[in-house]
């Protein structure tokens, strides 16, 4: 899930413009992207693109608990087809415990409480992953907007010890200027760094910029390759370890380099199902 595409429910050209994207997923958004007097609304567009034929994994993002739409959004997301639930400002586990109810959970993080009991909330079976909210995370902290996110550094990289910890998948939070290409390059670098396997993002123009950074290239793949084959010739001479290219290299850095020609080989383009 490299990117991870929001689109609100409310906008089904929005939603039909989405089918014909690259990205990874996609979440329909029934919650903050809808206002309350199209809430109604918005869940019968989503039930209608539900039905249709989707080549990516299409999650719903659910009105959060002590809503006056939870109950509805939850069983449309539950009986009309989607890969996942999207659970808004989930803060301890028994919410997630609570709600697992046979679909994949996806739950956000974007609160202080959140961040404190993310690796409980990882730690539920039901939940696949767990998606930063840093809007909501830095209103709620009060801090100061930063291009490099330094006041949300160390809750970031609490959600992807958490996630990864417990074998679930961390995602990125959203950037939120659009006209900005070259910050949000500088952010989802930032993103692949700490750990993150890919970004939630707002608009169609940043789907291809997430998938370039948090994907691998080919010239990443060439190398991982010419890794690998440097640890066999190493191996069937009989060495425990090897150097490539000035480096000393083992079986973890073997076993990383596999991971990147599977990722590379599953998200080439011309390999992925088409509509």
């Amino acid at each position: 899930m490299r990117s991870v595409l929001y689109v609100p429910g409310d906008k089904p050209r929005a939603i039909e413009k989405a089918r014909t994207l690259n990205a990874d997923a996609v979440i329909l958004d029934l919650e903050d992207a809808v206002a309350p007097e199209y809430k109604a609304q918005a869940r019968a567009h989503v039930r209608d693109a539900l039905r249709g034929t989707w080549r990516v994994p299409v999650l719903v993002r659910v009105n959060g608990l002590n809503t006056p739409w939870e109950h509805e959004d939850r069983e449309l997301a539950l009986t009309a087809g989607a890969a996942g639930m999207v659970l808004p400002k989930v803060e301890d586990a028994r919410a997630a415990q609570a709600l697992s109810l046979g679909l994949p959970l996806w739950a956000m993080i974007e609160t202080p409480g959140g961040v404190l009991n993310a690796a409980q909330v990882a730690a539920v079976p039901a939940v696949s992953g767990l998606i930063v909210g840093a809007n909501d995370l830095a209103r709620a902290l009060r801090t100061r907007a930063h291009p490099g996110r330094e006041p949300l550094l160390h809750a970031l990289s609490a959600v992807v010890l958490a996630a990864r910890a417990h074998g679930k998948v961390p995602l990125d939070a959203v950037f939120n200027d659009v006209r900005d290409p070259e910050g949000f390059a500088r952010e989802c670098a930032q993103g692949r760094a700490l750990g993150f396997a890919g970004k939630t993002v707002i608009h169609p123009g940043q789907v291809d910029a997430a998938n370039a950074a948090f994907g691998v290239s080919d010239a990443e793949a060439d190398e991982a390759r010419a890794l690998i084959t440097a640890w066999a010739q190493a191996r069937a001479e009989g060495r425990s370890v090897a150097t490539h290219r000035g480096a000393l290299i083992e079986q973890m850095h073997v076993d990383e380099a596999q991971d990147l020609l599977t990722l590379w080989e599953t998200t080439r383009e011309d390999r992925r199902p088409h509509p």
